[in-house]
Order: structure tokens, then sequence, then C-alpha cells
């Protein structure tokens, strides 16, 4: 009997133990922790220099909210400043965070009083992200038909449909195209800096390679290639002092004569004689243009101009013709812009014209 009683003491005492709470236990879950958030402005964000040249931006921010929130730190639990959007407001965008891009930010327009500042990434699209989703591709400036001017009417509805489409469709739609490819015609070479037409061991001298003097700089010339159409041998004027590309077209027999030009590279149309081209507008957004090649006066009659602006052309060499009235292009959104390590998403267009046109 004496050794079970140190057994039934132990499990009293346990027992009784167990059974009242400890009062540290009760005293840490009545606790509660309040935590006070800092009143700030723009003023308590961190000074930095303003944005003078746009080229030094890494990439920019682009937001449909009427207001935005403004962190001290990327982090959520950072102090924020809720900010009205201005229309005239610049979100400039620096790094990026898993949620969030560090800005530049001028307060009131001002570059002299700028800030950094950390938006969340929920709230804006930044300029390689951007795509043609939401955006009215119908919208236009402006538009000439044959010799009529139009700066009032600003939708293409009047000439046809705009949508955009698919990779696919485009990828298959190119197998089909109507428009001239063009080659190189094997009997132009580059000649000690000149490109020579030869044919029967006669040379002829067509333009200048490099190093050509005009009042707009120095311009230098590329062949391109042949158009049977027009029997016309094109090349890409270009220079590094001046934006704008054009495209030199000339004849070689019976001797070297220029013949017209166009603003981006060339789709023509065999049997029409229509030249057309896409490019983007230094403006706003890109140019959609339709002339008639007149052999007889060496000039191109005008059929159809339109100033799109909700897009600029991607890559203008790659836009074509599926049938007389319908013509594909690759896009980008008016804004958009590549970022180191990051590419703009490209968008594809289909415009198909009415019928009789012009």
């Amino acid at each position: 009997m004496k050794t079970l009683y140190p057994f039934v003491i132990s499990t009293l005492v346990v027992t009784f133990v167990g059974c009242n709470p400890s009062p540290k236990a009760t005293d840490t879950s009545k606790e509660t922790t309040e935590v006070t958030k800092k009143i700030i402005t723009l003023t308590d964000f961190k000074k930095i220099k303003g944005v003078d040249n746009i080229q030094d931006v890494p990439f920019q921010l682009f937001t449909k909210l009427d207001s935005v929130h403004f962190f001290m730190a990327p982090s959520k639990d950072a102090d924020h400043l809720k900010v009205a959007k201005n229309k005239l407001d610049n979100y400039y965008g620096f790094e990026e965070f898993d949620d969030f891009y560090a800005i530049h930010f001028s307060i009131d327009n001002n570059i002299s009083n700028s800030i950094e500042a950390f938006v969340l990434k929920s709230e804006f699209t930044a300029s390689f992200d951007l795509t043609l989703e939401g955006k009215d591709l119908y919208e236009i400036r402006s538009s000439l038909l044959k010799k009529t001017q139009d700066f009032k009417n600003k939708s293409f509805r009047k000439f046809g449909t705009i949508a955009e489409v698919s990779a696919q469709e485009f990828k298959t739609a190119s197998k089909n195209r109507i428009d001239e490819v063009l080659v190189k015609n094997p009997k132009v070479k580059l000649k000690d800096g000149n490109w020579v037409y030869t044919e029967n061991g006669k040379e002829t001298t067509i333009v200048q390679h490099e190093n050509v003097h005009t009042e707009d700089g120095m311009l230098s010339n590329e062949y391109i290639g042949q158009s049977p159409t027009l029997n016309l041998e094109i090349f890409k004027e270009e220079s590094p002092e001046v934006y704008d590309m054009y495209y030199s077209f000339y004849t070689i027999k019976p001797e070297v004569n220029f013949r017209t030009f166009t603003g981006g590279y060339p789709q023509i149309i065999p049997g029409k004689n229509w030249i057309s081209y896409v490019n983007s507008n230094n403006d706003v957004g890109s140019d959609f243009t339709i002339n008639k090649y007149a052999e007889q006066v060496s000039d191109q009659e005008n059929l159809l101009y339109i100033n799109f602006t909700n897009f600029k052309i991607a890559d203008h060499k790659k836009a074509f013709w599926a049938d007389n009235d319908t013509f594909y292009a690759e896009v980008f959104p008016t804004n958009s812009a590549p970022a180191k390590g990051k590419n703009q998403k490209t968008a594809y267009i289909k415009i198909q014209l009415k019928p009789n046109l012009f």
C-alpha cells in the first residue's frame, strides 16, 4: 500500500495544476496592439532631381484611375498618401519591385519640385505592358480622300472598318498577300561608293551610297529591290540627323532618273499601280497612305491618307494587302515603349476599305 501513495499524490498534483489557467496567458490574450499611421503630405517624400529629358526615363506608367496611392517605401505597410490624378501628370518609372514601381513625380508639373515615390503595380500599367484593349481604333486626327482634305471628321467609319486580329490570322493572311515582294536586281551592285547598274559591260551609276550632302544633313542610300510592275529600282534614304525615312524610286532605262518617293516601306499592288505605305507619325499615332503611280508624269495621285491616333507602326515592312480592300499591319499602342529587358507588346490590325472607295 505504501508504494502506491507517491503515485496517487503525483497524479492529483498534476491534475490540479492542469485545471488552473495561467494568469500570464490570460493577460496576454487580453492585450491589443494599436498602430498609428503618420499623416503625410507630398512634401514628406524624398526630394530628387526632376526629369528634364524623357530619353533618360526607363519607362512610363499610365493609369485609368481618378486617384492613386503614393508610398514612401516599396511596402504595403509603409506610410502612404492618396493622390488625385491630374490630366497633365506624368509618372516616370525608374525601378520595378514585386508589387511596386519606383517613380519620379513632379508636383504641379514643376520639375524643380520633384519627389521619389512608390506606386502599386495594380494601379498602373507600364509602357511596355500597354495593349490595344479599350482603345478606339477608329479614332483619326485627319484624312484625305483624293483631293478632299478633312480635319473635322474624327472617325475611320467613313472609309471602312478596322479591328485588332490575332497573330495567327495575321500570319495566315500574309501567305496570300497580293502586293509585290521586292527582290534585289542582281545587276545593281555597290561599287566604289555608288550603286551601279551593269548590263552588257556598260556601267551606269544610279545613286551615291553614303555621305550624300543635302540641306537636311548627310544622307545614305540603301538598295531595297526592284518593282517589276513599275519597272523601278527602290532605295531607302536615311539620315542620322533626321527622323524621317524615305524610299526613292528610280528608272534605269533609257537613262537614270528619279521618279517618285514614299514615306515608308512601299506595298505595290500589280494591275492597279497602287503604292501604299504605313509609318509612325512624328506627332500622333500613325499614317496610312495610298497613292496611284502615274508613269507618264512620274508622280503619284493621292487616293487616301489617314492619320490614326491610337497606335504606332511596329514594323512597316510586315504590312501587306490580302486583297484589294483588305490591309494588315503590325502595330504598338501609341504610348508603348520597350524598357531594359522588356519588349513592347505587339498587336495586329486589319483595315477593310469600303468597296469602290476611290
